[in-house]
């Protein structure tokens, strides 16, 4: 679990600390692939915290989510529709649903935690 995080602190720091600008016609597909990559982020800490966690599948849907999004997003820009704004959608929807999962088991886990410290206590 502690992977993921390091390389996201990593990449957070490098970005606040680097002078690299994006050009503007690249933005849609960089705020998509950020997208898709933070998705990616918590499904991992997700199946961490339900012992489901597999390294294939994470750098596998890792890159596969950052492919199909630009795709999208490029194909978007060929037919004159906004389709980047589906995968901004459905990212985002499962971006919340990650992390409202992982609430719940992080939750879970303290109380039971805080069960066992009173049955201790006794």
């Amino acid at each position: 679990m502690w992977l993921p995080v390091l390389f996201l602190v990593i990449g957070i720091s490098l970005g606040l600390l680097t002078d690299i600008t994006v050009p503007e016609q690249y933005a849609n597909y960089l705020s998509i692939a950020v997208l898709a990559a933070l998705d990616t982020l918590f499904g991992g800490i997700r199946a961490h915290l339900e012992a489901k966690f597999n390294e294939k599948v994470f750098i596998t849907g890792f890159f596969f989510n950052i492919s199909l999004a630009a795709g999208l997003a490029f194909l978007g820009v060929q037919l004159g529709v906004d389709l980047y704004l589906a995968a901004i959608f459905a990212f985002g929807v499962r971006l919340f649903q990650n992390i409202a999962i992982i609430r719940n088991r992080l939750l879970e886990k303290g109380q039971k935690s805080e069960i066992f410290e009173k049955i201790k206590r006794k």
